[in-house]
């Protein structure tokens, strides 16, 4: 007898081909550019193709994400404090970044000296 229920609290992920199917999609949308920019044959096709998969391939990702988050219940109490909070940190560390960034830009003496 096999009982489906979670030893642990938290969500261990199942291996997923979406991660490798973005990044090629994305090479196709980056390569695209290039050569539309560049003016080579098919270059427009091959940008509009890549934004085509890559909308695919996202809306497919999401979807096995709400599937385990709701159907599968692998997204627990702890497990959504973990993505909340991580979130927030991320918001946080852009936030900074920026502050950061801006601050130097303004007060570079190439800028003030005008």
């Amino acid at each position: 007898m096999t009982y489906n229920y979670q030893k642990t609290p938290f969500h261990l992920v199942d291996a997923s081909p979406w991660p490798f199917l973005t990044s090629m999609c994305a090479l196709f949308v980056t390569t695209g550019s290039v050569l539309k920019f560049q003016d080579f044959i098919y270059g427009t096709e091959l940008m509009y193709l890549g934004f085509i998969l890559l909308v695919l391939t996202a809306g497919a990702w999401f979807r096995d994400i709400t599937r385990e988050a709701t159907y599968e219940g692998n997204h627990t109490t702890r497990v959504q404090l973990g993505l909340r909070m991580g979130m927030a940190l991320f918001i946080v560390s852009e936030v900074m970044f920026f502050f950061g960034f801006f601050w130097a830009f303004f007060s570079c003496k190439f800028i003030t000296s005008y």
